[in-house]
C-alpha cells in the first residue's frame, strides 16, 4: 500500500495562536515538534494498516516545519514548494492507494478555529459550487480528481463536522476546538495515539468509499478582506469580477482551478 501523508499545522493539538505557527517566533518550535509527533503517527497508523511506502509532504507555510530527524527512516519527506498547482499534495499521482491529512483546520470564513483561513489570509472565503472550501476540500477533489481517495483527516471540530457533510465515509479525528480567540484541545499525547489509531482503522477501512465526486462544472468564488485584491485579480483568464470584493471563475476542468488558486491566492 502506497500512502501520501499531508501535514499542517494549524489544526495540531494545542495550537491557538498565530505566534505558534510563525517559523521567527520562539513558540513555533514546541508546535512543530507536535506537527511532526502527529505526523509520526499517522506513519505508525499507516504502517500498521500495512502501508509500505510512504510521502510525506510538510504543506505549512515555509513548507520547512518537521522535523527530519524525527521520521522513521523508510519515508520520504517533500519540504518547500515546488510551485504546482497540486499544491499541498505536490507529487500525488495516480500511483498512490490512499491521502491522509493531518493537522488541518477550518476553513476561511470559519469561527470554528481562530486561525482559519484557505490558502492564504488574503481570500476571506472561498466557495465550490456553493459550499465553503476548505483547504481539505480543494485537495481532497484534487485527490479524487487522480483517482485516489483522502481516506482520514485530523484537525478541529469544525472541520471534522465539514467533512461528515461531504462524505461521511472519511476517517476523521478532532484533536481540538475553537472558542473565539481560544482553544480546547486533547493533551498531546492523548492526540499523537488517536490519530494513529484513526489512521490504522481508515486504511484498513473501504478506501475508495472516500472519493469525492469530482464535479463536471466548477464554479469558485473568492471573497477578499482587500478589494484592491479583487480587482487585480479579475484579470486572470476566466475570471470575473462581480462585485463585493469578489471574484468569479468558471471551468469544466476541476485542474483549472487549482491552477487558478495557485496564482490568486
Amino acid at each position: 500500500m502506497k500512502v501520501y501523508i499531508s501535514v499542517d499545522i494549524e489544526g495540531c493539538a494545542g495550537i491557538t495562536h498565530w505566534d505558534e505557527a510563525g517559523k521567527n517566533h520562539a513558540d513555533w518550535q514546541e508546535f512543530r515538534e507536535q506537527m511532526t509527533r502527529e505526523a509520526v503517527a499517522a506513519i505508525e497508523g499507516a504502517k500498521i494498516a500495512g502501508a509500505s511506502e510512504i510521502l510525506v509532504k510538510d504543506a505549512h507555510s515555509s513548507g520547512r516545519n518537521i522535523i527530519a530527524s524525527m521520521l522513521p527512516a523508510d519515508v520520504r519527506l517533500i519540504r518547500a514548494w515546488q510551485g504546482h498547482p497540486l499544491c499541498m499534495v505536490q507529487d500525488l499521482d495516480e500511483s498512490f492507494d490512499a491521502v491522509m491529512m493531518i493537522g488541518y483546520h477550518s476553513a476561511a470564513g470559519s469561527e470554528e478555529n481562530s486561525l482559519a483561513h484557505t490558502l492564504s489570509h488574503d481570500a476571506a472565503e472561498i466557495r465550490i459550487n456553493g459550499r465553503r472550501a476548505s483547504e481539505y476540500l480543494i485537495h481532497a477533489l484534487a485527490s479524487s480528481m487522480l483517482g485516489v481517495p483522502t481516506v482520514f483527516v485530523s484537525g478541529d471540530r469544525g472541520l471534522m463536522a465539514e467533512i461528515e457533510e461531504v462524505n461521511p465515509h472519511v476517517g476523521r479525528c478532532a484533536v481540538k476546538e475553537g472558542r473565539g480567540q481560544s482553544t480546547i484541545s486533547m493533551t498531546p499525547a492523548a492526540a499523537v495515539k488517536a490519530i494513529r489509531d484513526g489512521a490504522a482503522a481508515a486504511l484498513r477501512g473501504d478506501l475508495k468509499a472516500s472519493l469525492l465526486e469530482v464535479p463536471e462544472h466548477v464554479i469558485v468564488e473568492i471573497a477578499y478582506s482587500n478589494p484592491v485584491l479583487a480587482a487585480r485579480h479579475q484579470w486572470y483568464p476566466g475570471m470575473e469580477h462581480v462585485g463585493n470584493r469578489t471574484v468569479r471563475f468558471e471551468t469544466n476542468h476541476y485542474f483549472d482551478v487549482l491552477r487558478m488558486l495557485n496564482y490568486v491566492t
